[in-house]
């Protein structure tokens, strides 16, 4: 079993200053945490992964495609494979779980 604590995971990803920390990876998947700070801009590119986001904290809308929604603790959200998406309008900062099938990169 491999089990996280989310405030250690924050805090990993603080002391690594990046917006995404990758803590695990498996043959068929992989999961991190992204986080964006409100009123920053996500600059994210599509992914040739699915993706799957929870939203742990905070508020923002998402666009994936032509399709937009808020989004905030407890949302769940499905981006295709190649699907361009962003956050955006984000009102209370943001993190993200992040699960991608197959593993990114």
């Amino acid at each position: 079993m491999k089990a996280f604590r989310l405030d250690e995971l924050e805090a990993e990803r603080v002391a690594n200053d990046g917006a995404y920390l990758q803590f695990l990876r498996e043959r068929n998947m992989s999961v991190g945490l992204y986080a964006l700070n409100a009123g920053e801009l996500d600059p994210q590119q599509p992914h040739g992964q699915d993706e799957v986001y929870l939203v742990v904290s905070g508020r923002a809308s998402i666009t994936v495609g032509m399709e937009t929604t808020q989004v905030g603790r407890g949302s769940v959200v499905y981006v295709p494979a190649g699907t361009a998406h962003k956050f955006h309008h984000i009102t209370e900062d943001l993190r993200v779980m992040v699960v991608f099938s197959p593993p990114e990169g």
